[in-house]
C-alpha cells in the first residue's frame, strides 16, 4: 500500500476547489493521452462541494467528458431519486450539468430497481458492470481516481468499523446491513475494489473529522478504522482542512 500523502487547507472550500482543480487536470490529461478515466464518486458535505467545484471547473475550462466512466464508492439503498441517495446527490452537483454519455454514468442499484431485489442482489449486479468494464483485467476496472468521505467513526464508503465488509476479500462490492448510520442498509465497494485505484484521495473536513484523520494515518487495524486499509496503488491522499488536521 503506498504511504499516505496529506494536502492541507483552510477550510473545506479551499479544500473542494483544491481537489476538483487537481482532479480536473488529470482528467485533461487523460483526454490527452486519448485514454478512459475512470472517477469514483463520494457522497457527504465536503465530497459534494467538490464534484460541485469540479462542474464550475469544467465549465470554465470547457474540459471533455467523452472519456470519462462515473462510478460510486457507495450507496444507501434507497428509491430511485431519493434526495438521500449519493446518486441523487451528485447528479444534481454534477452529472446533471456535463456532457456525459449516459452510458458511462454508472449509479449503484436503487431499492426500486427491477433487478434488485434486496442489496445483495444489487451488490451482485454491481459488481458484474464492474467486472465487464474491466475487460477482463481483474474484478473492476483502474479506477484514476477514487474519492472518499470520511465518517467521524473513521468509517469510508460504506465499510464501517466491526462490520463484516471491512474484510472482505473477494468480492469487489458488498451488500452492508445494520449500518450504524442511517439507512441500515448499503452497497458499498470494499476495500480491495477501492485498493484497485491508482489514486485514493480522502476527504476531511472539520472538527469532527480530526480522530477520525490522526487513526487512518496512525497505522490503526482496519476494524477499528477501515479508512486505515484505503490506500491506492500509486498515490494516497489525505485532503484536510486545519480543524480536521488538528490532531496531527
Amino acid at each position: 500500500m503506498t504511504e499516505p500523502e496529506i494536502v492541507r487547507t483552510n477550510d473545506a472550500g479551499q479544500l473542494a476547489q483544491s481537489a476538483a482543480s487537481r482532479l480536473a487536470k488529470l482528467i485533461v490529461s487523460a483526454e490527452v493521452e486519448e485514454r478512459e478515466f475512470h472517477l469514483v464518486l463520494t457522497g457527504g458535505g465536503v465530497g459534494i462541494r467538490t464534484l460541485a467545484a469540479l462542474r464550475d471547473e469544467a465549465k470554465a475550462s470547457g474540459m471533455k467528458w467523452s472519456h470519462v466512466h462515473l462510478w460510486w464508492g457507495d450507496e444507501r439503498f434507497l428509491p430511485e431519486g431519493d434526495p438521500e441517495r449519493n446518486e441523487t446527490q451528485a447528479c444534481e452537483a454534477l452529472v446533471n450539468d456535463i456532457d456525459i454519455p449516459s452510458h458511462q454514468v454508472h449509479p449503484m442499484p436503487s431499492s426500486d430497481g427491477t433487478d434488485n431485489h434486496d442489496a445483495v442482489r444489487g451488490a451482485t449486479n454491481y459488481s458484474a458492470a464492474l467486472s465487464v468494464a474491466a475487460r477482463g483485467n481483474g474484478p473492476v476496472p483502474e479506477f484514476d481516481v477514487c474519492l472518499l468521505g470520511l465518517g467521524p467513526d473513521a468509517h469510508v464508503a460504506s465499510l464501517f468499523p466491526g462490520l463484516p465488509g471491512v474484510h472482505e476479500d473477494e468480492a469487489a462490492v458488498v451488500a452492508v446491513h445494520d449500518s450504524p448510520k442511517p439507512p441500515p442498509t448499503r452497497i458499498s465497494l470494499t476495500l480491495q475494489a477501492i485498493g484497485a485505484a491508482r489514486q485514493v484521495w480522502v476527504l476531511a473536513s472539520g472538527e469532527s473529522k480530526a480522530e477520525a484523520v490522526r487513526l487512518g494515518l496512525s497505522g490503526a487495524s482496519v476494524d477499528r478504522a477501515p479508512v486505515a486499509g484505503a490506500r491506492g496503488s500509486e498515490r494516497t491522499v489525505f485532503w484536510v482542512d486545519e480543524e480536521a488536521a488538528s490532531k496531527l
